[in-house]
């Protein structure tokens, strides 16, 4: 089993950073995952911050963490061709010892500005997911992975996501970040036991995981129905270090874990010395548990000799369906209405089953995608 470090998602933001610096003092926090394509638009980087970034990219302690490459869009867009130019000039200038992304697609005409969502599972998604991949890894030269969703629509949609994940990432010897907030968010919003769910997952091939907090939404479906999001602005809830606790021993190839908390969830001491406290927990998680693992199962995740065509995958089909959905998403003003838009609309009866999903799932949806597009996250 490799050494597992303790990491902190570490972006160019001074809360993020202010709480984090008694641990870096300390020498505590063993490597950082930065979100790298959050600076893509950035016209300048202070100094001190990449200097931060060379020394864990020195020490081969750095891995990349994408947001807005919108991994399933339907239609390839100049600005993927764009993210990927950039993420092949950065892993020239730093060393990544992985790089990951988000499942899912954006929301919204610009897919670089809306809200992460779901896709069908099926053969033509699974081919999309399997091109977008190797081009990742075609510009980055090391591991690749992606994290398993928050959100879904519907209890089958969770029951197969863990398998999907899996065929996607073995088609480039790729990983999973097992994010334990996101199982959280499914355990709560679909009631299905964790030890139900993680085994749904190839825990084989988990290579980091993500802890972190999140928020309740408050639906109009049922009394006191409440949503788990994964908003990443509050604290870790015990149950994430339960789950945490319970994983471990059941992932023979993790090497990293990764806090989580956005920057403006810590904007005063309190908040920092939590952070800081929930930190240090994870950290004493991880020392305090050693297991011996069948050295048969280790995979460092090398990247397959093999790369991506020289023209992208893309289903239009696919694409018009993701333009409507993020249509109806943002423009809805109740459930009832975008029931109504959806059964009208080109995604019913189809891969996507509408029909089955959870209303006061598809209420968060339409909250999510309405207040991305007015600008917040």
């Amino acid at each position: 089993m490799p050494e597992i470090y303790s990491s902190i998602a570490c972006n160019l933001d001074a809360h993020i950073l202010q709480a984090s610096l008694p641990l870096f003092e300390q020498e505590k926090v063993e490597a950082i995952e930065w979100s790298f394509d959050t600076l893509f638009k950035v016209s300048e980087i202070p100094a001190w911050f990449t200097d931060l970034v060379s020394e864990f990219s020195d020490h081969k302690r750095l891995i990349g963490h994408g947001v807005y490459f919108s991994l399933f869009s339907g239609k390839w867009s100049p600005g993927q061709q764009e993210w990927l130019d950039k993420l092949q000039k950065l892993a020239s200038q730093f060393h990544f010892d992985h790089i990951t992304e988000h499942f899912g697609f954006m929301t919204g005409e610009d897919f670089h500005k809306g809200a992460p969502i779901s896709i069908p599972f099926t053969a033509q998604t699974l081919a999309l997911g399997k091109d977008r991949l190797q081009r990742i890894q075609d510009a980055c030269k090391c591991p690749v992975g992606l994290e398993n969703l928050a959100f879904s629509y519907s209890l089958d949609e969770v029951k197969k996501h863990g398998d999907f994940l899996a065929q996607l990432v073995e088609s480039v010897n790729g990983f999973i970040i097992l994010d334990l907030h996101n199982i959280y968010c499914q355990v709560h919003n679909f009631n299905i036991d964790f030890d139900d769910i993680i085994k749904l997952y190839p825990l084989e091939r988990v290579r980091e995981m993500h802890i972190s907090g999140g928020s309740w939404d408050e639906t109009q479906v049922g009394p006191g129905r409440q949503v788990r999001r994964d908003t990443h602005d509050e604290s870790v809830p015990e149950a994430v270090f339960e789950f945490f606790h319970n994983s471990i021993p059941k992932c023979p190839n993790l090497k990293y874990v990764v806090m989580e908390q956005m920057g403006t969830a810590l904007d005063t001491l309190e908040k920092q010395a939590v952070f800081q406290s929930d930190f240090l927990r994870m950290d004493s998680i991880i020392k305090g548990l050693r297991f011996d693992f069948d050295p048969k199962i280790e995979n460092t995740f090398t990247p397959l000799n093999t790369s991506a065509s020289n023209i992208p995958l893309e289903d239009h089909e696919l694409y018009k369906q993701q333009l409507e959905l993020s249509h109806i998403l943002e423009t809805a003003g109740s459930i009832s209405e975008a029931q109504a838009m959806l059964r009208s609309s080109s995604l019913n009866n189809t891969a996507w089953e509408v029909d089955k999903w959870a209303p006061y799932m598809l209420q968060t949806a339409i909250s999510i995608a309405q207040k991305w597009k007015n600008g917040f996250a």
